[in-house]
């Protein structure tokens, strides 16, 4: 039986580029994403890559039992899973006193809840194997707090304080835990909040660059992944300055961003 590397959002962005790298590298796959028509172009594409099997579910991350759902399907499916890469998320750009509360729910959702109950749900099997691998896609925003995206940074802030702390709990059991915190990636994340026009551009990574640099991270037992020289410095500075002075830093430009909308809206449905 295969290794199966497990993605969540792998119907595009960071979570293809990391399903490309794995299936190159002889994982089968499981790719799961609100998308289901372009996880089967996506499963189309990737038959020129490898040899293994690519198994797809489409399936809404922000239902209550989906995490319970994924795993009931891999036992079905007879999937052994080697490397959870929880990748799904979006985001909810303006004032929180203006966004959905609908919208807000299901990122909460998606990002703590379903990842969290996913990650409890595989972590048995790989701590009796001795084996496996987690990823966890945060963000920079984990390391300062994000006016006009406050529930995006403070839920990306969970998963880089829960990542850390199973990276230390699985010292010695030959399973690793790695949270990913990428800036900027030319991805549809910010089109979709409506600030595809964003104040600074100089700092915009490939989803390639930023799957490899996770994949070869997460290979070598990495505990925190931050690519890029700035990403490293943004998620360094609130040790230089004080929460409230970065706090003000990250109002302001998001305010600016916010006055050049291209949506026309509050917020994306």
């Amino acid at each position: 039986m295969k290794n199966v590397a497990l993605i969540t959002g792998g119907a595009s962005g960071i979570g293809f580029e990391f399903a490309k790298i794995a299936f190159k590298d002889g994982y089968d796959l499981a790719l799961i994403d609100i998308n289901g028509e372009g996880l089967e172009l996506r499963k189309n594409e990737l038959k020129d890559l490898g040899s293994g099997s690519v198994h797809c579910l489409a399936m809404n991350l922000a239902d209550n039992d989906a995490a319970q759902q994924i795993f009931d399907w891999l036992k079905k499916e007879k999937l052994t899973v080697s490397i959870l890469f929880n990748n799904a998320g979006f985001g909810n750009f303006g004032y929180f006193k203006e966004t959905s509360w609908e919208k807000d729910e299901a990122m909460l959702k998606v990002h703590m809840l379903t990842t969290t109950h996913l990650t409890k749900l595989l972590l048995p099997d790989m701590l009796a194997r001795k084996e496996g691998k987690i990823l966890n896609n945060a963000s920079v925003a984990a390391f300062v707090p994000g006016p006009l995206m406050s529930t995006y940074h403070a839920s990306k802030a969970y998963l880089l304080s829960f990542t850390q702390s199973l990276a230390n709990e699985l010292k010695g059991t030959g399973l690793s835990a790695t949270v990913l915190c990428p800036g900027m990636t030319r991805t549809g994340f910010a089109k979709a909040n409506g600030n595809d026009d964003p104040n600074i551009k100089f700092n915009i990574a490939t989803p390639e660059t930023v799957a490899l640099f996770a994949y070869e991270a997460m290979m070598r037992g990495k505990s925190v992944a931050v690519p890029g020289f700035f990403n490293k410095l943004s998620a360094f500075l609130p040790r230089l300055l004080s929460r409230n002075r970065v706090t003000k830093m990250v109002g302001n430009i998001q305010r600016k961003n916010h006055a050049k909308r291209t949506d026309g809206a509050l917020e994306v449905k």
